[in-house]
């Protein structure tokens, strides 16, 4: 079965309760994301997921030199940040779309979805 990675995107600079309003509104959005979380294990659609920290906190890296490049900080400048991410197993893209929809509206944040490689997309991708 395909599998697909939602990403979450969140505010570069969230507030003290992340991109909530409120402690409540996080609470209530952490309630109904593990609710979305047991739906997706219980049905069989799950494989992992996790949040991440802020942007703030990431390290990046390009070891394309001869000697690597380690910088404090994200790799690019922009408004919002990925904040976390499920990785899927679902029978096609349309049921990918329809949980990514469900897990939008649990976690209160725009999720954006994406296939994973595959040796059939990486020969197709060569015979074009």
């Amino acid at each position: 079965m395909p599998k697909y990675m939602l990403s979450v995107f969140g505010a570069t600079d969230p507030g003290p309760y992340g991109p909530y309003p409120s402690k409540e509104a996080m609470l209530e959005a952490f309630a109904d994301t593990g609710a979305f979380n047991e739906m997706l294990e219980r049905e069989g659609y799950f494989v992992y997921a996790d949040g991440l920290q802020p942007a703030v906190t990431a390290t990046t890296v390009d070891g394309q030199g001869e000697t690597p490049v380690i910088t404090d900080g994200p790799y690019l400048e922009t408004k919002e940040h990925l904040g976390g991410f499920w990785i899927i197993e679902a029978p096609d893209l349309d049921v990918a779309l329809r949980l990514a929809a469900e897990g939008s509206k649990a976690c209160r944040g725009t999720v954006e979805v994406r296939p994973f490689q595959t040796s059939e997309s990486v020969e197709a991708l060569l015979d074009s």
